[in-house]
């Protein structure tokens, strides 16, 4: 069988788990995004009471596999809480933390790199407070962070295939049962890597032009 015949064939299965791959992917986009947001944000505010358990939490996320970690909070956790959780929301919950700790470093990053001699700059000039916030440091800050938040959320989309190994029904998963029943492996994977491909590509294409277009160095030479 061709790949175009395999996906022809097999698409009602296909479509069900790449409709479940980007469900997991669209909630850890929102909420890493969302709660890593706002954790960068406070800790570059308050850089001891948040900012060092944040980057203490970072620096231990970042020494364990996200394998490992699925599978930790898929065994051990559940049974020592003695509570069943459906794998998806494990999965959910696992990638969310990752991309939340990655995002936060981001944030938190670009928000220490902002040159202050804008804000001032702006003070000089007679500017209020909420108009150098809303026509200064937001849209440089948002053409330093945006190539890279892309780049990662593409890292995180990638990274739903594990969920496979806990019996989450996303695409790599189906692409398993399919050529468990043909054995043509080189055609289901690359069906797979093709849908991988439509969607990772223009994202990172994305991310690739807005780096080369806005993304500038912002430290003093």
């Amino acid at each position: 069988m061709s790949v175009l015949e395999i996906i022809q064939q097999y698409q009602t299965g296909i479509l069900a788990g790449l409709g479940v791959t980007l469900r997991l992917a669209i909630t850890v986009w929102f909420f890493g995004l969302l709660i890593g947001g706002l954790l960068g944000v406070a800790s570059n505010r308050w850089k001891i009471a948040v900012g060092l358990p944040a980057r203490i939490g970072s620096f231990f996320l970042s020494g364990i596999p996200v394998l490992v970690l699925l599978f930790w909070l898929h065994y051990p956790v559940q049974s020592v809480l003695d509570v069943v959780i459906d794998p998806f929301y494990r999965s959910a919950v696992t990638l969310t933390l990752i991309n939340t700790f990655a995002v936060a470093d981001l944030v938190r990053g670009t928000l220490n790199d902002f040159p202050r001699e804008y804000v001032t700059t702006a003070r000089v000039c007679g500017l209020p407070a909420h108009a150098t916030l809303y026509r200064i440091q937001l849209p440089i800050i948002t053409r330093q962070m945006l190539p890279s938040l892309l780049l990662l959320q593409v890292s995180m989309l990638q990274a739903t295939l594990f969920a496979s190994l806990i019996s989450v029904d996303e695409i790599f998963r189906v692409a398993q049962r399919i050529n468990a029943q043909i054995y043509q492996p080189v055609q289901v994977y690359t069906a797979l890597a093709v849908f991988f491909l439509i969607i990772c590509l223009p994202l990172n294409g994305l991310a690739l032009w807005l780096r080369s277009k806005y993304t500038r160095d912002l430290s003093e030479r």
